[in-house]
C-alpha cells in the first residue's frame, strides 16, 4: 500500500478543521443523534491521500451515519469536516465528481425495469469527466455474462456488484465503501479485494467499514473500532490492541497429554521443543491473539446500539 510522509502544508478549510495537502478526510468531533439518542458522539480521525482506512464495529456503532455524512448524504449535528479539502455539507457538482461512494443501502435502490447492467453503467459514467471504460468495470466486477440483462432482474449479490460498478466507473479520488462485498460469494470477494488493491495502487484513496474481518486485515493500511459512536482504538492491522507484541500461547501434545504454555518468546519455545523431541513436535499450535481476537474484546459482545435511519433524499 502507499507510503505517507513529508512536510504537511497546513491549510484552514471545511468549517476550521486543520487539513493538510497529504489529508483525504480530516474529521473532529463529529457528532450526529437521532430523537436525542447519540449515533456519532464526538469521533475524530484522518484518511491520508492513497491510504486504505477500514471502519470497522458491530451493527449500529455509527460507522454507516459517519460514512453517510463524509459523503455529503446526511448533515452532521456538529463538528468540523473536511472531504478533498471541502465541506461535504457544501460539496458541489464538481466537488461529487471526485467521489465514489457505495452505501450500505445502494442496494435498496429501485433499478429501472428496462436499462440494463450496461446501460446503467454508460449512463454513469457519463457524467464524469474522465470515466473508465463501462466495459472493463462490468468485467472487473464480474458482470460481463449479465452486461445485457436488466439490472431489475438481476439477484441481490448481482446488484451489488453493479452498485460498486457504479461508484468505480468515474475513476475517484476517494471512494466510499459501506459494506460493499455484502452478498459476494468467497470467488468474487477475492476478485474485488483484487480490484481494490489496484485502485490503492494507483492512489485511490478508499475509506472501507466491513465485517469481515479477514478483509480488513487484506486491504487495509490502517483501520479503526468504532463502537457506541466513539472510536476506541486506530492502528494498523497487525498492531491493533498490542497484537504484535501480544503474549503468544504454545499448546503440544507431551506424554502427559495437552501442554500449554503462554510465552513472549515462542520461536524459542518451539525451538526447544524440538530438541526435546527430537523432531517433530506432537499436535504443536503457536497462537497470537487474531485481529478478530482483538476486535471482539474491544468492542465487547453486549453491544446492542441500534441503526441510524435510512438516507432519504437522491443519489449524490
Amino acid at each position: 500500500m502507499a507510503a505517507h510522509g513529508g512536510a504537511a502544508r497546513r491549510g484552514r478549510t471545511a468549517g476550521n478543521a486543520a487539513v493538510s495537502a497529504t489529508d483525504a478526510i480530516v474529521l473532529s468531533g463529529l457528532r450526529k443523534s437521532y430523537h436525542g439518542r447519540p449515533a456519532v458522539a464526538g469521533v475524530e480521525f484522518t484518511v491520508h491521500r492513497g491510504e486504505v482506512f477500514a471502519l470497522l464495529g458491530p451493527n449500529g456503532a455509527g460507522k454507516t451515519t459517519t460514512v453517510e455524512i463524509l459523503a455529503g448524504h446526511r448533515r452532521r449535528d456538529a463538528g468540523t469536516v473536511s472531504v478533498l479539502g471541502v465541506d461535504p455539507a457544501d460539496g458541489g457538482p464538481a466537488w461529487r465528481a471526485r467521489i465514489g461512494v457505495v452505501l450500505q443501502r445502494a442496494d435498496d435502490l429501485t433499478y429501472s425495469n428496462v436499462l440494463s447492467v450496461r446501460d446503467w453503467v454508460r449512463s454513469v459514467a457519463a457524467y464524469y469527466p474522465t470515466p473508465r471504460s463501462p466495459d472493463e468495470v462490468i468485467e472487473l466486477v464480474g458482470l460481463a455474462d449479465q452486461s445485457r440483462v436488466r439490472a431489475a432482474a438481476l439477484s441481490g449479490g448481482q446488484r451489488r456488484r453493479l452498485d460498486v460498478a457504479l461508484g468505480i466507473v468515474g475513476r475517484p479520488e476517494l471512494l466510499f465503501l459501506d459494506e460493499p462485498t455484502t452478498g459476494f460469494d468467497p470467488e468474487a470477494r477475492v476478485r474485488f479485494w483484487s480490484l481494490l488493491a489496484q485502485l490503492a495502487r494507483d492512489g485511490t484513496t478508499i475509506l472501507l467499514t466491513t465485517h469481515y474481518l479477514d478483509e480488513a486485515e487484506r486491504l487495509a493500511d490502517r483501520v479503526a473500532v468504532m463502537t457506541g459512536g466513539r472510536i476506541v482504538a486506530i492502528a494498523t492491522p497487525q498492531t491493533l490492541g498490542g497484537r504484535a507484541a501480544a503474549t503468544a500461547t504454545v499448546r503440544w501434545t507431551g506424554p502427559d497429554g495437552t501442554q500449554t504454555l503462554r510465552t513472549e518468546n515462542p520461536t524459542a519455545v518451539v525451538r526447544e521443543l524440538a530438541d526435546r523431541f527430537g523432531g517433530v513436535v506432537p499436535e504443536l499450535v503457536v497462537h497470537r491473539p487474531s485481529l478478530e481476537d482483538t476486535y471482539l474484546e474491544m468492542i465487547g459482545q453486549s453491544s446492542s446500539d441500534s441503526a441510524s435511519p435510512p438516507v432519504t433524499g437522491g443519489p449524490a
